[in-house]
C-alpha cells in the first residue's frame, strides 16, 4: 500500500484543522480508492461505552469518500465537490484503531458515488464496524 503519486493529496489531511485533530492518515491512495487510518483516542469515545463515537465514524466515511472521488479529477488537490448524501450503517463497536476504505462506484461529469467499509481489530481479527457510502456533487468545470 502506498500514497505514491498522491503525496500532495495525502498532505491535505494534516493541513486541515479537523482532519489533523483527528490524526487521520493516508495508508493507500490510488485511482478511485483510498484507505485511511484513525488511531483510537479517548477523545473520540462515547461517554458510556468507550467505543468510537458514531459521528467520528460517519466523518471518516465522508472524508475518505471525498478523497477517493478527488482521485478521479485531473488535479486531485484542486477540486470542487460537496456531499449530497451520506449513509452509515453501524455493525459493531470500535474500541481500537479504525481503518476506512472508500471505493468509487461511479464518478460521472456531475455526480459521484462511493461505497465504504470501516474495520478495526476486534478479538484479534480485523472485523467490520461500519459500512456506508456517499453521493457527491462534482463540479468538474469549476476550476
Amino acid at each position: 500500500m502506498s500514497t505514491e503519486g498522491y503525496e500532495p493529496l495525502a498532505a491535505q489531511l494534516s493541513d486541515h484543522g479537523l482532519l489533523s485533530w483527528l490524526d487521520l492518515s493516508a495508508v493507500d491512495i490510488e485511482q478511485g480508492r483510498v484507505v485511511f487510518e484513525l488511531p483510537f483516542d479517548e477523545k473520540f469515545a462515547n461517554i458510556a461505552s468507550g467505543s468510537v463515537h458514531g459521528g467520528v465514524t460517519a466523518t471518516i466515511i465522508d472524508t475518505a469518500s471525498g478523497f477517493a472521488l478527488r482521485t478521479t479529477f485531473d488535479d486531485p488537490t484542486d477540486v470542487a465537490l460537496t456531499t449530497t448524501d451520506l449513509n452509515t450503517r453501524y455493525v459493531r463497536p470500535a474500541t481500537d484503531d479504525v481503518r476506512v476504505e472508500a471505493e468509487v462506484v461511479r464518478a460521472g461529469s456531475s455526480m459521484g458515488v462511493t461505497e465504504c467499509e470501516v474495520t478495526t481489530v476486534h478479538e484479534g481479527e480485523r472485523k467490520v464496524v461500519a459500512t456506508g457510502g456517499t453521493t457527491y456533487r462534482l463540479f468538474r468545470d469549476a476550476n
